[in-house]
């Protein structure tokens, strides 16, 4: 079994949640984070002088999902598919980490391993 977070802009998470579906990938969550990476920020247009701030932060979605070692290509490409910026992709556009999971747990059941995602 395997864990993927996706970091993502917020506004591509209905397109990303769709291509998890259309992907075979049902089980999922997703919260809103506040973060920086290699972005380092944003520049925003304040006041009526339209002096510029610095945002060291952004905000970002982070998607989290169990799913089986086989279908790690294929919901690693809808994610990348369907979170990167129409053309060339932009930076900011996200990060895929990918780790193993030991075991898991089906609370109502009981039931563990791979039966139980």
């Amino acid at each position: 079994m395997l864990k993927i977070e996706a970091i993502i802009r917020p506004e591509r998470v209905g397109e990303v949640t769709e291509a998890l579906l259309d992907a075979g990938c049902s089980g999922f969550h997703y919260h809103n984070v506040t973060g920086q990476g290699q972005q380092q920020g944003v520049k925003v247009v304040t006041g009526r002088g339209g002096q510029i701030a610095n945002r060291s932060a952004v905000p970002k979605t982070v998607l989290t999902t169990v799913i089986s070692d086989e279908m790690q290509e294929k919901i690693t490409k809808a994610i990348v598919d369907a979170a990167r910026t129409p053309d060339s992709g932009d930076i900011g556009d996200g990060k895929i980490f990918i780790s193993s999971v030991v075991d898991a747990v089906r609370v109502r059941t009981g039931e563990s391993g791979e039966g139980a995602i």
